[in-house]
């Protein structure tokens, strides 16, 4: 799963209100806290401030949501999932979608270009044509499809899977080529054990964008663990290899399953060995033979593995039991000084 990654430019509002001067202070003032802590990332004192304005502003009669959005993102950046969840489902459920009218003219005798509310804005366009002029009307972006993304990210944070896939679902009915939705929608699928639903998810989503790297990793690893396709796996982390660029975490990853994928079940070979080897020494013999074949194939993967991830201790050791049943000492040496050196480094 993602990190939470969010970001959105937001600017301090000028309120007009026919209100008492101590509820106009206090909106202010809570903007201005609300504002100052946002640009200085302090979202845990900004989300609560800007819940407050929002508060504010319902009493006084304007019920402006974009404030409570101000809030759920910034409890979100806060890492604050529970309340970050409750206010996303809100505006959700509410029908917000963040898009606002705004309304200007400039004032000729100054120059200056100042926002109005609608009535206003079309009472001076009717009547004080010689005192202002260059009137306009700017519609924000909407943010509908941002409040499924961000929502459906933070159930998943919060190991909610079927409550994502609840919104996720509802949120493709509305966007239904939105393609973090459909990410989302397979990382959800996966996470509640429905991995069926989910190939045939990864398998949408490739025949759409069969350049996505990811997927075919996904779909190798479900492949990986089921019997029936584990031969189909092998070249599909080769794809996810081919397309993964510059992806060193992708690529060592896809690698590493590569490795094991061709080794298959060790401990169970073993034993195998281990109970027939008085009783059929040949056949162990065969077994054994068998054995050392796969780690020779596993090998020059497991050496791919360490180029993408040179200080990973996994592959180090990785590579240092596979040099061992190959018998190469030298090697075996070399990845057991680099275990030693790496191990060092570790905090203690």
């Amino acid at each position: 799963m993602k990190k939470l990654i969010l970001g959105i430019a937001i600017v301090a509002s000028a309120f007009v209100f026919g209100q008492k001067e101590d509820v106009n202070a206090k909106l202010q003032a809570a903007n201005k806290t609300a504002m100052d802590a946002y640009n200085a990332k302090n979202y845990t004192v900004a989300a609560p401030k800007f819940m407050e304005v929002y508060e504010l502003l319902k009493t006084s009669g304007q019920d402006d949501k974009t404030y409570m959005y101000y809030a759920g993102l910034s409890y979100a950046l806060a890492n604050s999932i529970d309340p970050a969840i409750k206010i996303y489902t809100d505006l959700i459920n509410s029908g917000y979608t963040g898009v606002q009218t705004t309304y200007t003219a400039k004032d000729n005798k100054t120059g200056q270009v100042t926002s109005y509310d609608k009535n206003t804005w079309e009472l001076l366009k009717k009547t004080s044509s010689k005192d202002y002029s260059d009137f306009k009307t700017e519609q924000s972006k909407s943010v509908e499809s941002d409040l499924y993304e961000t929502l459906s990210t933070l159930l998943l944070n919060a190991k909610k899977n079927d409550e994502a896939l609840a919104i996720i679902e509802k949120g493709l009915a509305k966007y239904p080529n939105n393609a973090k939705l459909k990410e989302y929608q397979g990382t959800a699928l996966y996470a509640s054990g429905n991995t069926d639903k989910f190939m045939q998810n990864l398998k949408e989503q490739l025949a759409k964008n069969p350049n996505d790297a990811t997927n075919w990793y996904n779909l190798g690893v479900l492949q990986s663990k089921n019997p029936a396709t584990v031969s189909d796996a092998t070249a599909t982390f080769k794809k996810a290899i081919e397309l993964g660029g510059n992806d060193a975490k992708l690529i060592g990853n896809a690698y590493q399953n590569l490795v094991f994928t061709t080794i298959g079940d060790d401990d169970s070979a073993v034993k195998e060995i281990n109970a027939i080897r008085k009783t059929n020494p040949d056949k162990a013999t065969e077994l054994i033979e068998a054995r050392k074949a796969r780690f020779n194939q596993a090998l020059p993967h497991a050496e791919s593995w360490y180029k993408a991830q040179p200080e990973n201790l996994d592959v180090i050791s990785t590579l240092k039991e596979l040099y061992s049943i190959t018998k190469n000492q030298a090697k075996f040496n070399e990845m057991k000084a680099k275990e030693a050196e790496i191990q060092a480094k570790q905090p203690k």
